[in-house]
């Protein structure tokens, strides 16, 4: 049995267009296409397979270079004939040794940042910043997060772009091992934040006038 058995694609229309996606920062990595094998593949490994057009063969993708796409979730379009993979990269995606197939900008989320956290705590290095953090405790978290709130508020005061920029990123990765510590995910808040867009008068800071955040 597979997480993703209820998952039909219609092989009917041949090939199946297959989009991989990070599954924290929602970068696009490349485009392939499966049979109806490779997509049995990659639900049984947890990686993802492809059918070569020009080579008219099964290859997983890293099998050379070692950067497989470990398979985090899968999407299906409403005509059932795409397929949209979310992955954990090990590595370089593209053959050419970037990330992406795309000339794309980086992108780093609240999503890497939890990834980055967790990674860290499943490490036991003690020489991470992030470790010494969490062993030390909820006061120590809160404390320092209290502090970057703070220096934010000092370079925004001091009209200091430069510093509201590099003080809001350690507010972020502080909010990171808070949120960590105390067990919440950024998904958690996204749900949240989904349902105050709906209901906009949720919100709880300053209301305006008009009915939106």
């Amino acid at each position: 049995m597979s997480k993703y058995d209820d998952i039909t694609p219609d092989f009917s229309k041949g090939l199946l267009t297959v989009i991989l996606q990070h599954y924290t920062n929602k970068e696009v990595r490349m485009v392939g296409y499966m049979n109806e094998e490779a997509f049995e593949l990659t639900k049984k490994d947890g990686v993802a397979w492809f059918y070569s057009r020009s080579k008219e063969r099964l290859w997983k993708k890293g099998e050379s270079s070692g950067n497989v796409q470990y398979v985090k979730d899968m999407y299906l379009d409403c005509d059932k004939d795409a397929l949209l993979v979310m992955v954990d990269p090990a590595g370089p995606t593209c053959h050419t040794g970037t990330d992406s197939c795309f000339n794309l900008a980086d992108s780093f989320t609240l999503k890497d940042i939890e990834a980055t956290v967790q990674d860290r705590a499943e490490s036991s290095e003690e020489k991470s910043y992030t470790n010494y953090l969490l062993s030390e405790g909820i006061d120590k978290i809160a404390k320092k997060f209290g502090e970057e709130a703070f220096e934010v508020v000092i370079g925004a005061k001091n009209n200091d772009k430069e510093e509201v920029a590099n003080e809001a990123a350690d507010v972020l990765y502080h909010l990171g091992v808070l949120l960590h510590h105390s067990g919440v995910t950024v998904a958690d808040v996204e749900a949240v934040l989904s349902a105050r867009h709906q209901k906009p008068n949720n919100f709880k800071g300053e209301r305006k006038e008009v009915n939106e955040w």
